[in-house]
């Protein structure tokens, strides 16, 4: 497993070799799985972007971001803020692998007096570094976080997750005005480009395109790749480290539900589970053709 920890503190170069690839690889595969077990034992939460984020997480967690899973209020952390707090399990099963806390809390999610709530809340969930809910809030607390950063000196980058669907939101092009404006370097915006929320389609409901072009107006630089490719990511992110001028929006182009066939760009997969039973052995069954043979209690 890749190290969560560089120490004494120094970004190293992104560049992943084919053994590093394949180890993420099939973490994503674990973590993957892992999400549909907990999905199934909650009975309620998202499916399809927790699945289609899977390989950006595995990459932040295990290969991209300084952070340390035993010391998670390390002052000289890198920052993630995630803004769609609704694809949290995704989240929650990435730091459960990482070591922030035991994986027997993931069959927790969404119960009462969990750590594991529908939205995180910070005050629950150690290294979660803002309460997500309310879409388009996320991309103002990442731009104030690095704000801070810069006038401090500090080390630390921000990383902020958002998805396709909030960016109908004012608040984020406020926001981004501010990041641009302040040249904000150290705040990577990342996109789930998936093309879908909750009752169809982003083109459809509210239409994005011409979207690297918008970003680009407000003074962004603009990098996009395939997100279920965890090297095209990383290397996306190497780029964004590389510019220090302006701050950096990728666009991760993602499959919804990536991995289960029957998920997959399917809109109404975004806000439910897959049921015990069926669905839950054939989500299973089409995650392990990635590669991974993981034992399951579904099989």
């Amino acid at each position: 497993m890749p190290n969560l920890t560089i120490g004494p503190r120094v970004r190293k170069p992104l560049h992943l070799h084919d053994k590093q690839l394949k180890v993420l690889e099939n973490i994503a595969t674990e973590i993957r799985v892992d999400l549909i077990d907990m999905l199934v034992e909650a009975g309620s939460g998202h499916s399809a972007g927790p699945l289609g984020m899977a390989d950006v997480f595995v990459a932040l967690y295990f290969h991209i971001m300084i952070h340390d899973s035993k010391k998670p209020n390390w002052k000289d952390r890198d920052r993630l803020v995630l803004s769609n707090g609704h694809i949290c399990p995704i989240r929650y099963v990435t730091m459960a692998h990482a070591g922030y806390f035991p994986k027997k809390h993931l069959n927790t999610l969404r119960k009462f007096g969990s750590i594991l709530q529908g939205h995180p809340e910070s005050e629950k969930l150690i290294g979660s570094e803002t309460t997500s809910g309310p879409l388009g809030s996320g991309s103002s607390q990442a731009v104030g976080m690095a704000y801070a950063g810069l006038l401090d000196k500090s080390p630390w980058r921000v990383y902020c997750i958002m998805s396709d669907g909030e960016l109908a939101a004012g608040q984020t092009w406020e926001a981004m005005l501010f990041a641009g404006k302040n040249k904000l370097y150290n705040c990577t915006f990342i996109i789930d480009r998936n093309n879908i929320q909750i009752d169809g389609t982003t083109e459809d409901i509210m239409p994005l395109e011409p979207l690297e072009e918008k970003f680009k107006a407000f003074n962004l630089n603009v990098i996009r790749c395939a997100g279920n490719s965890i090297s095209d990511f990383v290397n996306a992110t190497e780029h964004a480290h590389g510019v220090s001028e302006k701050p950096t929006v990728i666009i991760a182009d993602t499959i919804p539900g990536y991995g289960v066939d029957y998920m997959e760009y399917d809109f109404t997969w975004h806000g439910k589970p897959p049921k015990k039973g069926e669905e839950a052995i054939n989500a299973l069954h089409a995650l392990r053709t990635l590669g991974g043979k993981i034992e399951s209690e579904h099989e």
